[in-house]
């Protein structure tokens, strides 16, 4: 069972917590076995994650679903440090471990990213109500035409009618002779006929040879599919995958699930609220009226009330004597009010540690022994949750719970701090009223609202660089004028493609392997999807605001770009140079378009800017001056990414087929993580497995069917040098719609493909060798 699945994980948890804490805490000082260490728990939290992930995904219960929840992000972010410090060892993005997989008896896929299906799932509702919204935008702007309704003339619906009808009549009247035929031919025969019938031996004659033709066939079918497992052709039985319809039936469940939790938790709070909330009102007055009196006796006067920031009635009630309160608070004031003039000070001391440790740094480099791991933000999560988990869940007694969905009284605990909250907030504002009349009836003091006002104008001075206009038209705007565009539905599991095999022996032989596409599918969940689809991933883990794709043209740059919207349900901005062109012309209107995007994406996140062809915005040569100029762009990017913080989750991706003819100073500068994606090798072409075969796949989205007369071994040899987007070309030029109808008495045959394969240019080495 799935609550078992989530058990073992934990266990596996446990036992890579403490085995960090006894690995991590001397320095290494061999550098391969430093990264052997880090890949093999780079793979083992993989695996972790995957356990956790479909828990997660499987379970009804809200608690235990939450509780899953904490470790998960916990466990997604320190395998994004883990990567991290693989980087900085390797000095590389791409990593060979096959040998590391060999040692542990897994096979690659093992280390395949699992993206989170509650980044879509929680969202659904969302995200659907917003594409409606685009759509009818798009429709209204005359970007995107409304599929048209097949209309039918009356004329035309009569002939079908008629057509159907005279068919109707001719099946019965076929049906009408055969039985009057049978009729006639019984009456012919004799009686004697009728009464003897087939002679036994006929009789057995015929059921042996039908029942030997289906053991053979039988036989046969068993035979053919047990040589396709041997071959490696075809999965094995245990591991065929589960049917569409059982994955969308556990869907609808979860989401039912959902649906019942929600009404429950709303109902729970209302009877909280019923029940306990008068007394709860009653106690937050009586103490903080009781605070009041004690302040007043000891310091002669009435508090300051604290602000909504600084925690209102919480910071009266903690756990402290009035006269620490209002120590706090004067010193609060004091704090502010020093505030500036620490500043100059501070500025001076850190420019004299800097000139004090630069002549420190050579020194310290001949003290360190090795490598060590940096510090992580993820280990206390990962801790925290493990502890929730033995402390509530391991030996939980859940016998009385047979619908397994929810926990009612921990609803109650988690609900019953939300009621209070609520009911704080309510009672603050009546209790600074009447602080302000105390004030006013026993000391003669006005309310200072002077500060506030203070406060109030520096906003008001702030907010004139900002554009007064609401979300909802910021939105239309940018959409009408082509920078926010629909994305397209791609999955990251469509990018097909296998692994490297050979990469750990390459570089043995001081050979750099060229990466496979699965190395760049990892990166692309990693990078991308990963700190986009969770919050807590994004502010704690390696930040990483933008990212570079870049490869020959056609080897699928814009569809990973797609399919990073499509995993994360976030909106796709097109920056590209040739979208940009006479639109907010000069200076001021590209700086506007620039604040639009970034406070929708912001308000409106997960979000992705793309900007395609980014080599031309930082080209060498200098073009003409004009609206046309792509190089305007450049003087507002590093702007936009410093604007962007570890709580944005906003991702730049760029797309370039010549990366080489920009200017690679200020083009590293922007680019953090450049991602090469190379040409498919034979492996991705062809695969060992059916479901890694990129010609296949290709075939069977088009409309085509696989038969023996189809040879993909011989097409994935002839396709040597040829990206996915050329195979792409040569498989729709050949499956026309007059083709796929012909495809019955003709199957397709490999000359077919190869005719229309020769027509376009290959990717040669002398190219390829340029991008590295």
């Amino acid at each position: 069972t799935y609550n078992k699945m989530w058990a073992d994980a934990q266990k596996d948890l446990d036992i890579q917590l403490q085995r960090e804490t006894e690995m991590f805490l001397q320095p290494e000082k061999d550098p391969v076995k430093a990264f052997k260490m880090l890949a093999t728990f780079y793979i083992k939290y993989m695996h972790i994650f995957r356990n956790l992930e479909t828990a997660h995904d499987q379970l009804l219960h809200r608690q235990k679903r939450a509780a899953i929840r904490q470790v998960l992000d916990g466990v997604i972010g320190r395998i994004l440090e883990i990567k991290k410090e693989m980087v900085e060892l390797e000095n590389s993005e791409f990593h060979y471990i096959d040998d590391i997989l060999e040692d542990l008896k897994l096979l690659p896929e093992n280390t395949e990213v699992p993206i989170p299906r509650y980044f879509i799932k929680e969202r659904l509702e969302i995200l659907q109500q917003r594409e409606k919204i685009l759509d009818q935008i798009l429709l209204d702007a005359g970007l995107q035409k409304q599929k048209p309704v097949k209309t039918m003339t009356f004329e035309e619906a009569i002939k079908v009618i008629q057509v159907a009808e005279r068919a109707r009549q001719g099946r019965f009247r076929a049906a009408f002779m055969k039985r009057i035929y049978l009729e006639d031919k019984r009456a012919r025969q004799t009686k004697s006929q009728v009464e003897m019938g087939p002679s036994p031996d006929d009789a057995a004659t015929c059921i042996q040879k039908v029942w030997r033709g289906y053991i053979q066939r039988k036989k046969t079918e068993k035979m053919r599919d047990e040589e396709m497992i041997f071959l490696g052709m075809s999965l094995p039985p245990h591991l065929e995958a589960a049917s569409i319809l059982q994955l969308r039936a556990g869907q609808v469940n979860v989401l039912q699930g959902e649906v019942r939790e929600r009404h429950e938790e709303v109902s729970i709070k209302d009877k909280l609220r019923e029940t306990e909330g008068l007394n709860i009102k009653e106690t937050l007055q009586d103490q903080i009226g009781q605070c009041f009196i004690e302040c007043r006796h000891i310091i002669g006067r009435f508090p300051d009330y604290p602000t909504e920031e600084a925690g209102g009635s919480m910071a009266m009630l903690s756990e402290k004597t009035p006269e620490q309160v209002a120590a706090e608070l004067a010193a609060k004031k004091e704090m502010a009010l020093q505030k500036e003039a620490r500043k100059g000070k501070n500025e001076k001391e850190q420019k004299e540690k800097m000139q004090g440790k630069k002549p420190q740094k050579n020194g310290n480099k001949e003290e360190e022994k090795g490598w060590k791991m940096g510090p992580s933000n993820f280990l206390s999560i990962m801790e925290e949750g493990s502890s929730q988990y033995k402390a509530v869940w391991q030996n939980r007694d859940e016998g009385w719970d047979f619908l397994q969905d929810h926990d009612p009284e921990l609803i109650k605990e988690e609900k019953r701090e939300e009621v209070e909250e609520e009911i704080r907030v309510q009672v603050d504002a009546l209790m600074q009223q009447k602080l302000e009349n105390l004030k006013l009836a026993v000391d003669g003091e006005t309310s200072g609202k002077q500060r506030k006002g203070r406060k109030s104008e520096k906003v008001r001075t702030a907010m004139m660089f900002l554009v007064h206009r609401t979300i909802d038209s910021l939105y239309r705007e940018l959409v009408e004028e082509g920078l926010l565009i629909k994305a397209e539905t791609v999955n990251l599991s469509d990018y097909v493609g296998e692994y490297s095999y050979l990469g750990s022996t390459l570089r043995q032989l001081d050979i750099e392997p060229m990466p496979s596409l699965a190395d760049v599918r990892q990166l692309i969940a990693l990078y991308g999807i990963l700190p986009l689809g969770s919050q807590t991933v994004h502010e704690k883990a390696p930040l990483v605001k933008a990212l570079l794709l870049t490869g020959p043209a056609g080897v699928g740059k814009k569809m990973l770009v797609h399919a990073l919207c499509t995993e994360t349900g976030a909106n796709l901005f097109n920056l590209s140079a040739f979208n940009v062109t006479r639109k907010y012309p000069g200076k001021s209107g590209l700086r506007m378009a620039f604040h639009m995007i970034l406070k929708v994406a912001k308000q409106l996140q997960p979000s992705v800017v793309w900007i395609g062809d980014t080599e031309k915005i930082f080209c060498k040569a200098v073009p003409k001056a004009g609206e046309t100029n792509p190089k305007r762009l450049a003087e507002f990017l590093p702007k936009f990414l410093k604007a962007l913080k570890a709580q944005d989750r906003v991702l730049l991706v760029g797309t370039s087929n010549r990366p080489f003819d920009a200017n690679l100073k200020p083009f590293c500068k922007v680019y953090q993580k450049i991602i090469l994606i190379p040409r498919p090798d034979y492996a991705s072409r062809f695969g060992k497995y059916f479901n890694q075969v990129l010609w296949k796949h290709i075939i069977l989205q088009n409309g085509g069917v696989i038969t023996n007369l189809l040879n993909i071994s011989c097409l994935a040899k002839v396709s040597d040098g040829f990206t996915q987007g050329h195979i792409v070309q040569a498989v729709q030029a050949v499956l026309s719609e007059l083709r796929i109808l012909q495809m019955t008495r003709k199957p397709l045959s490999t000359d077919e493909f190869l005719a229309s394969l020769a027509t376009q240019d290959p990717v040669y080495k002398e190219e390829e060798e340029t991008f590295k």
